[in-house]
């Protein structure tokens, strides 16, 4: 997405994005200015882009057949903090690569819903797959017993994000991640909180 978002905020809007931290909008700068965007300007510009640009997205190398391969196992779940009204543009954004799971909406930490998910399906072994340190350690305080994989499979972000201390791992690769998963429900353990 980071990539894609910044080609539109450089087309569009005139705004140059150098790519190297999750903190976006001081990443950000117009080209007439020096000064970074606001939070509140960036979050503006996210919500300009999706769902209108959401074309622009392409898949993560191995994306589509680690999940395919997995989901011969498991229940996947897409959890994203789109808001609602994105819910639909996803859905049918993933669908056009070949990817049809549930897909459901958040706004906020991700552990609450991802609690309510393991309650709901009742397994045993649980993945929660996300590139945000921060929904890490939200997943660790709210479902302790989720296995939590970081992944940032934006290569030109990846670099400068560190690994959470909250996940289990950290892998950028969809090949690497899915034995990684794989070897987690051949377990059939969950986490150690």
């Amino acid at each position: 997405m980071v990539r894609h978002f910044a080609d539109w905020l450089g087309e569009a809007h005139e705004i140059d994005f150098t790519i190297g931290t999750w903190e976006l909008a001081k990443s950000m700068r117009r080209r007439d200015s020096d000064v970074p965007l606001t939070r509140e300007e960036m979050f503006g510009y996210l919500g300009g882009f999706f769902p209108e640009e959401m074309h622009r997205q392409t898949l993560v190398p191995h994306a589509q057949a680690a999940l395919a391969a997995l989901a011969e196992r498991a229940d996947i779940v897409i959890l994203t903090n789109l808001e609602d009204h994105c819910r639909t543009h996803r859905i049918d954004q993933l669908a056009g690569h070949g990817i049809a799971h549930r897909v459901e909406c958040n706004q906020g930490g991700k552990g609450a819903p991802v609690a309510r998910l393991v309650a709901e399906y009742g397994n045993p072994v649980t993945v929660f797959v996300d590139d945000l340190p921060h929904h890490h350690e939200s997943v660790a305080q709210e479902a302790p017993g989720v296995w939590r994989l970081h992944m940032v499979s934006e290569p030109q972000l990846s670099p400068g994000v560190p690994p959470s201390p909250y996940a289990h791992a950290r892998i950028d690769d969809w090949q690497d991640a899915q034995a990684w998963i794989a070897a987690r429900f051949d377990g059939g353990l969950p986490a150690e909180a």
